[in-house]
């Protein structure tokens, strides 16, 4: 008597679906970063930069790209599903590639709540007799069924929103353009030079608005559902990155052209939305309105997949229970590991947006920083990668991508210090039980997926 050999139709997959192009990869990266996300922080960051917001930008987005580039020199050659737990397994070995993961979720699990809170908000405001609450678990459960049905539908909404975002940004410019009192070259470059407080207002507002690019390392997470991922994926990082950075500088100078003055903001925390009424009127605020509520859910949802995408890697390499390595028949989406996402989501009905926001910062930079120190690990000690533009790429560049980050680091509430400190020892905790449990070092695996995508690579712990 044999066992029987499962067919094709009932046995469960091993491989994530391979069914994104570079176009969707930029869009998922704007959609997690959140391209309308200028508009929040717009008051607050004008005044903290003394008017000079859009100078801040620019030095934001020099800063973010040299952390793009690393992530980007990374996908190229290690061109599976993790990201940076992949990439600081590849170059540290299993602990320290553990350890990474275990800090990213901690960014990961936390940012889709950010997005459940907000639309918590928004839903409050427009239906003021339901609480905030059930618009969150609304949010939730929409976004669990996305999580699980896969890119290919996501990838076709990322993309209607996005045009949709970046179609309100240029009219938004193009009225700025027309309304503004001042249309002199003086007028546009005064906010982008260094202003009479001089350049320290305007790195200290950098700081601030960097934030506003954590999510593009979500791309990364993808790359076994990319089509040709050693290329794709380097790619579809960076540009994400510029062309994020690229939005939020063309609302900043929008904005100091319609109010040059910022003082005469009335109220700094709702400025952005101000200057968008002024210019635009109630059909272009119900417009941004309805284009951003849906950003949040499709934000949330790129948030979700990325961690639900280190989970399964996690769960396929042993460190985590094999469970979350479970793919789903028909949608070949990591549906275990994205239900294991939305349960802990529920924690975002009893947290505020600030203590979710102390976590993001404190996952995402210690990733960054991680990435930054691999790419100098792996491509120019391990591979040698020197000739050429190599020492420019593979060593400079990511040491200037980690000194970026490690300044962003001062800007962080002492708060956030604790909360990292606990994660990373229960994180230590978990990875010393399951390292006991395996008789032996946890490493990352090159099984399904990851040996398809990269054959000619060994990994060594």
């Amino acid at each position: 008597m044999t066992d029987p050999t499962p067919s094709a139709e009932t046995a469960r997959p091993r491989t994530l679906k391979r069914e994104l192009g570079l176009p969707a990869l930029i869009a998922y990266g704007l959609t997690s970063m959140g391209v309308l996300s200028v508009v929040s922080v717009y008051g607050p960051a004008t005044a903290l930069s003394d008017g000079h917001l859009p100078a801040a930008y620019v030095a934001a987005i020099i800063i973010m790209l040299f952390t793009a580039h690393s992530y980007g020199r990374m996908a190229a050659h290690v061109p599976i599903t993790g990201g940076a737990y992949a990439y600081a397994s590849r170059a540290f070995g299993s602990a320290t590639g553990f350890l990474t993961g275990w800090v990213m979720l901690l960014d990961y699990l936390f940012l889709p709540m950010v997005n459940f809170l907000l639309f918590g908000l928004y839903f409050n405001s427009l239906f003021t007799g339901v609480p905030a609450w059930v618009g969150t678990l609304i949010c939730i459960a929409i976004v669990a069924l996305l999580s699980i049905i896969g890119v290919n539908w996501i990838k076709r909404m990322n993309s209607v929103v996005i045009i949709a975002s970046v179609l309100v940004i240029v009219v938004f410019l193009t009225l700025a353009i027309m309304n503004a009192p001042d249309l002199s070259i003086e007028a546009v470059m005064t906010p982008l030079s260094i202003g009479e407080g001089g350049i320290g207002p305007i790195l200290a507002a950098a700081a601030i608005v960097a934030f506003a690019f954590l999510g593009f390392d979500g791309v990364s997470t993808l790359a076994e559902e990319t089509k040709d991922p050693r290329r794709r994926v380097p790619k579809g990082i960076v540009l994400a990155t510029l062309f994020a950075g690229l939005g939020y500088l063309a609302f900043s100078i929008a904005g100091s052209l319609i109010v040059p003055d910022w003082t005469t903001l009335e109220n700094l925390d709702a400025a952005g939305t101000e200057l968008m009424q002024q210019a635009g009127g109630d059909v272009l605020m119900v417009v941004f309105v309805v284009v951003n509520v849906v950003g949040i859910v499709l934000c949330g949802t790129a948030a979700q997949m990325s961690v639900s995408r280190v989970l399964f890697a996690m769960g396929r390499d042993g460190i985590l229970p094999p469970v979350l390595a479970r793919l789903h028949r028909r949608f070949r989406t990591p549906y275990v590991a994205a239900s294991l996402v939305s349960v802990v989501a529920l924690v975002a009905l009893f947290i505020t947006l600030d203590q979710a926001v102390y976590m993001i910062n404190f996952g995402a930079l210690v990733a960054f920083a991680v990435v930054n120190l691999a790419t100098i690990k792996v491509l120019f000690f391990d591979l040698r990668l020197r000739s050429g533009w190599g020492i420019l790429r593979h060593l400079i560049m990511p040491v200037i991508g980690f000194a970026s980050i490690a300044w962003l680091w001062t800007s962080l509430a002492p708060f956030t210090y604790v909360l990292g400190g606990v994660w990373l020892a229960i994180g230590v905790t978990v990875y010393l039980v399951r390292r006991r449990k395996s008789d032996g070092p946890l490493a990352l695996q090159l099984d399904g997926a990851a040996t398809e995508a990269m054959p000619t690579l060994q990994y060594q712990d």
